[in-house]
């Protein structure tokens, strides 16, 4: 039975809910080359470890949000950290990869918990004790995945790559033991319905391309089965936006896309997203490949998880400098700039790899960017849609968001795959050089994109800083 006096106790769960989130996404990135060498895999099929975690976050965040958008949002919570437990506890047992992956796609259902525990705070706390815990919320992610890179990788060098992901079944489990003491339910509510078909129409679609990405160099470009099953892919997001587009209640309101800033903002999502994990997918594997052809430093999953911590670090302060900018320049610069300087980091991994300290430099030059660029979005997007629509708005946005780190997890396996001479263990160096020109167009793109919202954005209040996945 819920206890919802101790408001103290009520903070302390719905953080360390929140917390799950972190742990999800740092059981991804630096365990992509141990996951490989346990269980026999190649890389990339190994790296669907962690696509497939963004792809079922994506369609699962808005299921979980409608779900507990009504009146069973206590016992939405409550299954989806048994999910994430049980998906835990199954890509913790050895096996096999596959067994791993569907693990880890149950634990992409966690990656919608923390607008349900922003929601739970905001209505069942008052006054500064819930304003100060959705900020926690909001910064909770950014942290613990900062702290969870290193630690996650510890726990796997110590105890193997299994090890790591009980440790995340034994945090989802504890989560889910507190929520069940202290959260209460939830005030009463109408029921919405759950559209099934946009969520199956968006499942299809989003991982049928993501197949086809992933396993472009396995199949053959020339491959019917490739073209076919992306064809099949191209038709049913066809489909969703024609649905979606029609029903009453969508799961994710396309409707809220049309206008000029809207679509800025929500384009921008998918391709910061997008560039986003071209870095954080591909840095690890180089961190961790052994020296060879110019690429690789050898390094532990520890030290793996480190080159990731000043990304995490430099996107919180990303996120308070894009305020300073807002409150100087306008709100129409800070995505652009943002842009630009991730641009930066990816031309620096370009060309500066031969250094372990380099890949620190690169990824903190990138948090500074992904970290401006995500704080931008809430601004951009309350000012192109009505006050009522703005959660309906930011699930869109955050939807894509989750698109963009899927596909490009899975672009950089495919040319890291390309990239990998027959019979070597690793991606030569051009690989890496490729990634880097395709971050810069991307970057590029997204700054042209962006600085066509022009003053439209100017007006709308200033950002606050938001959590980076």
């Amino acid at each position: 039975m819920a206890v919802s006096r101790s408001p103290r106790a009520l903070v302390a769960a719905l953080v360390f809910v929140g917390t799950v989130v972190a742990v999800i996404s740092s059981l991804g990135a630096p365990l992509v080359p141990a996951i490989a060498s346990s269980t026999g895999a190649s890389l990339p099929d190994a790296q669907w470890s962690l696509t497939v975690t963004l792809l079922v976050g994506a369609v699962a965040t808005p299921v979980v949000g409608r779900l507990g958008d009504g009146p069973h949002r206590r016992r939405v919570i409550l299954a989806v950290l048994g999910v994430v437990t049980l998906g835990g506890v199954l890509a913790a047992l050895p096996l096999g990869l596959w067994w791993l992956v569907a693990g880890r796609a149950l634990q992409g259902f966690g990656l919608g918990l923390t607008p349900l525990a922003i929601a739970t705070a905001r209505e069942a706390l008052t006054g500064d004790t819930s304003r100060s815990t959705i900020a926690a919320l909001s910064v909770t992610v950014v942290t613990g995945v900062g702290l969870g890179y290193p630690l996650a990788g510890l726990v796997a060098e110590l105890g193997g790559v299994h090890a790591a992901f009980w440790a995340g079944a034994a945090v989802s489990a504890a989560a889910l033991a507190a929520a069940a003491v202290v959260l209460p339910p939830p005030a009463a509510a109408p029921r919405r319905r759950l559209d099934v078909v946009g969520a199956l129409l968006l499942g299809a679609g989003v991982g049928g391309l993501l197949l086809a990405l992933g396993e472009a160099e396995t199949w053959g470009v020339t491959s019917p089965l490739l073209w076919g099953l992306a064809a099949a892919s191209v038709v049913a997001l066809v489909l969703w936006v024609r649905w979606e587009s029609r029903t009453p209640q969508p799961l994710v309101d396309l409707r809220l896309a049309r206008g000029r800033v809207a679509l800025t903002a929500h384009s921008a999502a998918l391709l910061v997203g997008l560039s986003n994990y071209l870095l954080l997918a591909a840095v690890p594997v180089l961190a961790q490949a052994p020296p060879a052809d110019g690429a690789g430093f050898g390094t532990s999953i520890v030290v793996a998880g480190l080159v990731l911590l000043p990304f995490s670090a430099a996107s919180m302060v990303g996120g308070r400098l894009a305020r300073l900018l807002a409150d100087r320049a306008g709100h129409a610069r800070v995505l652009p700039v943002a842009a630009l300087v991730q641009g930066v980091a990816f031309v620096l991994f370009a060309f500066l790899r031969t250094d372990l300290w380099q890949l620190f430099a690169v990824m903190a030059v990138a948090g500074l960017g992904v970290g401006a660029a995500f704080a931008a979005f809430p601004a951009l997007v309350v000012a192109a849609v009505p006050p009522a629509e703005t959660g309906s708005a930011m699930s869109l946005n955050q939807v894509l968001r989750y698109v963009g780190f899927a596909v490009g997890s899975a672009l950089t396996a495919t040319v890291l795959a390309s990239a990998t001479p027959a019979g070597a263990a690793a991606p030569s160096a051009g690989g890496y050089t490729t990634i880097a020109a395709a971050g810069v167009v991307v970057c590029l793109l997204t700054a042209v994109v962006t600085a066509l919202t022009g003053r439209r954005a100017a007006t709308a209040p200033a950002p606050e800083p938001a959590a980076v996945r």
